[in-house]
């Protein structure tokens, strides 16, 4: 179970030679095959140092800092659909560095934040990848945030044994790939069963229809996990209806799950779509409890579905109503910088997966990718802003808590909060 009680060390401790809650650990420790040379795998360790599963190591060793300035990589959204998690994300993961850099920087260097646009599209995530792997040297990646750029992203920084931190991709089998790949999010094998609970126990719905976006894994894989999760707590899934991104009418898919007559509908697509569908659905006369993922996060998601939204349910990683001093230190730089506060989460998983690649890079026993790796699968309780993040043996998946939220008019209300351990009856 993760804990909520702990800061986020300053920036001038993390310049200063203070790791920020994580554990340091000699080369040998977990992880320490990443980026050795030839394929092989890099096994990851419990606490009693048995092997708990595997992943492949990269073949190559990344990039080596040059010069005096370190330089990440960061891919966007900074155009397309996507693009108010997009620009989020760059302002988290820029404020992140701008702290760092005023503190001191790292080891005496200065860091450089390089952004690539994603344009909200899978192969333009990967050419803004490979250049900034191939061309600019970054010596980390972070981004994206959707999982099917981040696939993409994943394969470059795979081959080229660059380290990669997830901003908010939740497919569960991106991190899989390589033992070089981390994420700061939890990811849809948690959320699907959280929002399973959620309707079963706390709406009590008992005949939920689901509404798929076929052309994203997001939205698939996270149907898939929801629909499995309610049908094993007692729940029956009535229908489950498809379309795919770009779709603007929805009548179709409306009229059969409306001759179905659920008690609830789960949504897994992103918020372009789910606005519509959700005026669609109202004025089909389906009014039930409507609930999704963290797709839904963005302040499009109101505009888009105007009334027919509000009352709605959906998952999300952090909340700017959050009672937690290192959320209200965030959002007080955040204030001073930008103006107002973050339209979605991305902005804190921006920073987080920032101030998490910094402090590895500090940690690193190395000037390297591979080093940075080592460094990043040795983490033990960072104490970021969407709460503590652990990744010494958890295969690049941080355990995280999940927050229930509710779309209201002006944003978001907090409903109920998941730990890991409250889906035991799950597993």
């Amino acid at each position: 179970m993760r804990r909520y009680g702990a800061f986020l060390l300053a920036a001038a401790a993390l310049a200063c030679g203070l790791t920020a809650g994580c554990k340091e650990e000699a080369s040998g420790a977990a992880g320490s095959s990443a980026g050795s040379s030839g394929t092989g795998t890099a096994g990851s360790h419990g606490g009693d140092g048995t092997t708990t599963s595997s992943r492949p190591a990269p073949s190559k060793e990344g990039n080596s800092i040059q010069g005096d300035t370190i330089r990440i990589g960061l891919v966007a959204s900074q155009n397309g659909d996507l693009k108010p998690w997009g620009d989020d994300s760059i302002k988290g993961a820029q404020l992140a560095v701008d702290e760092i850099n005023k503190a001191g920087g790292i080891k005496g260097k200065q860091v450089q934040l390089l952004v690539g646009d994603s344009a909200s599209k899978p192969e333009q995530g990967k050419s803004a990848a490979q250049k900034l792997v191939g061309t600019d040297k970054v010596i980390g990646l972070l981004g994206e945030v959707a999982s099917g750029i981040t696939q993409q992203m994943a394969n470059v920084a795979f081959d080229e044994g660059v380290p990669l931190i997830a901003v908010g991709a939740t497919k569960t089998d991106i991190t899989k790939q390589g033992s070089n790949l981390f994420r700061v999010c939890y990811t849809d094998d948690f959320q699907g069963p959280v929002m399973a609970k959620f309707a079963y126990e706390e709406l009590g719905l008992r005949n939920v229809a689901v509404m798929t976006d076929n052309k994203q894994p997001y939205s698939q894989y996270l149907s898939e996990t929801f629909k499995n999760a309610f049908v094993k707590l007692g729940g029956k899934i009535a229908d489950e209806q498809f379309y795919e991104t770009g779709t603007t009418q929805f009548n179709a898919q409306i009229g059969q799950m409306k001759s179905k007559n659920p008690d609830g509908a789960f949504l897994s697509g992103y918020f372009n779509e789910v606005g519509p569908i959700a005026s669609q659905m109202r004025q089909a006369g389906i009014n039930v409890p409507l609930m999704g993922g963290d797709g839904w996060d963005s302040t499009q998601l109101q505009t888009s579905g105007g009334q027919a939204i509000i009352g709605g349910f959906f998952c999300n990683h952090y909340n700017n109503q959050e009672d937690r001093p290192v959320v209200k230190d965030f959002l007080s730089k955040w204030q001073a910088k930008y103006g107002g506060t973050p339209g979605t989460t991305m902005g804190a998983l921006g920073y987080d997966a920032a101030m998490l690649m910094m402090d590895a890079i500090k940690r690193a026993e190395g000037d390297n990718g591979a080093a940075v790796t080592r460094a990043l699968e040795a983490t033990e309780g960072f104490a970021g802003v969407s709460g503590d993040i652990t990744l010494n043996g958890k295969n690049g998946d941080p355990p995280k808590r999940a927050l229930v939220v509710e779309v209201v008019k002006d944003g978001q209300a907090f409903k109920k909060a998941y730990d890991p351990s409250d889906l035991a009856d799950l597993k």
